[in-house]
């Protein structure tokens, strides 16, 4: 079972810092991430910076619906770790 996001904090940029019910923390840049019609609005930071913890998805979301899934988070720590 993936860890919970259970707590994320803009960084700069397209970065986030996560961290997850297990105790592992970093940064994540989505940068390269954005990719298709979900995602564009994005690309505007101001927009980027209003993500919140999906608790039921356990997840962050934006308000457009946009969310990245928390293994593909938790596996983009891991690498950058």
């Amino acid at each position: 079972m993936t860890p919970r996001i259970s707590e994320a904090k803009y960084v700069e940029g397209y970065k986030l810092y996560l961290n997850f019910s297990d105790g592992s923390e970093g940064e994540v840049d989505f940068e390269q991430e954005l990719i298709g019609e979900i995602f564009a609005p994005l690309k505007d930071i101001s927009y980027f910076k209003d993500f919140t913890i999906n608790h039921e998805i356990h997840t962050i979301v934006w308000p457009n619906g946009a969310d990245f899934a928390p293994e593909f988070l938790y596996e983009s720590l891991r690498i950058m770790a």
